[in-house]
């Protein structure tokens, strides 16, 4: 059964081990956006044993969206708000995402699409999930983004930099991967995989006209 769950700020292991795939989760508090240069950059500096020198702590223990908001500066009021926070496709960051959760202890991942198995490893292990959001709301999530508490490493551009974001129940949000690793995306690609090969039966076709589009490459599972 379908449950529906609000998330506060401190994220506790318990909360995350009830969560179940498929859940509906709304969540609010601090979050950080990272993409590929600045996962890159949290891994090398936790295999250098500098996790205490990452300017925002706050992600340790905490939650991470694979996201580059679009955000305007207002320079009267010294300020940066965000006018679109849509995710990026998070299968890409697999590897790297599972040594952050490890490294930093993550709770809660949020993004686009799936991530593959060295990912939902790492959840299992430290008590982590992933979240889906839905592609096409970046301007309904830039709203429920209250405040930009802080923005670093800039210097890699803005869509790379970690944006640090007060939100308020963002969401809905979907359970694609919970703490036990059980995933939506597998669960509904091996359905969507059985349908087809019922109806190409079913129907006597001879040619295979329909694909599950965005297939991640099977050298990353």
């Amino acid at each position: 059964m379908i449950k529906e769950y609000d998330l506060k700020l401190t994220l506790r292991k318990s909360d995350i081990r009830k969560l179940r795939m498929g859940d509906i989760v709304y969540y609010s508090g601090v979050i950080h956006t990272l993409r590929d240069m600045g996962h890159r950059r949290v891994v090398n500096m936790a295999e250098q044993g500098k996790i205490s020198e990452i300017p925002f702590q706050g992600l340790i223990g905490g939650a991470l969206w694979h996201c580059g908001p679009i955000a305007e500066y207002i320079e009267d009021k010294n300020m940066w708000v965000v006018k679109s926070a849509g995710s990026t496709t998070s299968s890409r960051f697999s590897p790297l995402g599972a040594k952050m959760i490890e490294y930093l202890g993550i709770r809660i991942t949020v993004g686009k699409g799936t991530m593959t198995k060295v990912a939902h490893e790492a959840m299992k292990k430290v008590g982590s999930c992933f979240l889906n959001t839905t592609g096409g709301c970046a301007a309904m999530y830039a709203e429920q983004i209250e405040a930009v508490e802080n923005v670093y490493w800039t210097e890699l551009g803005l869509p790379e930099a970690c944006w640090v974001l007060k939100v308020n129940r963002l969401g809905p949000l979907i359970v694609g991967i919970d703490s036990c690793g059980n995933s939506l995306y597998d669960e509904m690609s091996e359905t969507m995989r059985n349908n087809l090969e019922e109806a190409y039966v079913k129907y006597d076709l001879k040619d295979k006209y329909a694909y599950l589009p965005k297939r991640v490459p099977s050298g990353l599972i």
